[in-house]
């Protein structure tokens, strides 16, 4: 793999999304940017279940508490794989080594973290999510 700026001839993870032509690159620079933007909106998303259900189990009895926990924690769990899936697309994304394409990967980030990440940090503890 080599770094380039081609604008033809780009195959985006998929064998289906095959770049031929200025004109559908910019089309999927577009799509990139959006699915970049929907990763920051399901981790907002995310934050936003956590913060919830943190408010709900302070305010429940403890006895009421088992079930409830289990099934939050499998929510927690779907939802963070979601992520982590969504992540490692973003970066297989990435890694076709155009650089029109990083760029969109990256503007899209930033758009979506303008949008989704009012209450987050703008640093992260990983690398890839």
């Amino acid at each position: 793999m080599l770094f380039t700026w081609d604008t033809n001839n780009l195959c985006i993870v998929f064998r289906q999304w095959h770049v031929r032509s200025t004109t559908s690159l910019v089309f999927s620079l577009f799509a990139v940017i959006f699915l970049a933007v929907g990763y920051e909106a399901l981790r907002s998303v995310s934050r936003r279940y956590e913060e919830a259900l943190d408010k709900r189990v302070r305010a429940a009895p403890r006895q009421n508490q088992g079930q409830a926990d289990q099934r939050a924690h499998l929510i927690k769990a779907v939802l963070y794989g979601l992520q982590n899936f969504y992540a490692f697309m973003l970066m297989l994304v990435f890694m076709t080594y155009n650089g029109w394409v990083m760029i969109a990967v990256s503007l899209g980030a930033v758009i979506g973290y303008i949008f989704f990440g009012q209450k987050t940090s703008a640093t992260k503890d990983n690398a890839c999510h």
